[in-house]
């Protein structure tokens, strides 16, 4: 079996379309802009260019952007006071605050001082509570991404066994509330699960989001599952190089797959795009739109 390649950047070019539509639509019919603002906190290169994306993305959609680049000194104190004032601008529908953050600063004091309604990268933990009690939650956008391409490629996946390797608050709990929320019948594992191969080897769906490079072999998959990789790890090359690769090992597991994502193209591209409908999603509820009405 050669499995069929998820393609993230194709799918999310679409998501990014279907928003620019949507946008449009807020503003003929609503005259509403929906605003994102992101601010970043001194000089991480990684960070820097994710960031600079999403205000491209941001832009091209349509919308209003706003992008603060605060020095790596910047106090908590003053992070908070920023982000009180995007929360008391109603021009700003979405905030994000770019992680990680310095060492001197609280990041979960940060997160929680966003307005729930504002928190487009659904880490509040208002939002992650109403996600885990079937609430209408702003949803972490790499698990919705996740979920949209499992819907695409499968359809109805009421019933199947969907393993998710990872615990983390951003990825692997929300993933896993997604899919039960799916009908999935739904495990968690991680790095110190006793025997990972055999939990992957029942899995109808596995998603991986632990961190940990080529981790998940794929002899351990079964034949015919679909399979989600989320994880992003730089390794050494032989030349001294780098190169990224998934938590699943990608060539081997491709041979036993239906369905898997490529390290990089894969999940990557669906972030930014989900970032963007969590900002529409957040300005129809501020101004009480059916975002399903668009």
């Amino acid at each position: 079996m050669t499995a069929k390649i998820i393609d993230g950047k194709a799918f999310s070019a679409k998501v990014r379309a279907a928003v620019a539509t949507d946008v449009e639509t807020l503003k003929a019919k609503h005259g509403v802009t929906p605003g994102l603002a992101v601010v970043i906190v001194g000089k991480d290169p990684a960070s820097e260019i994710y960031v600079r994306n999403k205000v491209k993305q941001t832009a091209e959609a349509g919308m209003n952007g706003w992008h603060y680049e605060l020095p790596a000194e910047t106090t908590e104190a003053e992070l908070l006071a920023k982000v009180e004032a995007l929360n008391a601008d109603p021009a700003v529908n979405g905030i994000l605050v770019q992680l990680p953050l310095p060492k001197h600063i609280n990041e979960s004091a940060i997160i929680a001082a966003i307005a729930p309604e504002k928190d487009v990268d659904g880490f509040h933990v208002i939002n992650s509570g109403l996600l885990a009690t079937g609430g209408r939650a702003m949803v972490p956008c790499t698990p919705l991404g996740c979920l949209l391409m499992l819907k695409d490629t499968l359809g109805d996946m009421t019933g199947m066994k969907a393993l998710v390797v990872g615990r983390s608050n951003i990825v692997g709990k929300p993933m896993a509330q997604l899919l039960l929320d799916a009908n999935c019948t739904v495990t968690i594992a991680h790095s110190r699960t006793r025997d990972l191969a055999a939990e992957v080897a029942q899995a109808d769906i596995v998603v991986a989001a632990v961190g940990v490079p080529e981790l998940i072999k794929g002899a351990w998959v079964k034949e015919g599952a679909t399979v989600i990789d989320v994880g992003m790890n730089r390794i050494p090359k032989e030349d001294g190089k780098t190169k990224l690769v998934g938590d699943v090992e990608y060539a081997a597991a491709a041979e036993r797959a239906s369905a898997i994502t490529p390290v990089p193209g894969g999940v990557g591209p669906m972030t930014i795009a989900m970032l963007l409908r969590n900002t529409v999603t957040a300005t129809c509820r501020q101004n009480n739109i059916d975002p399903d009405a668009l």
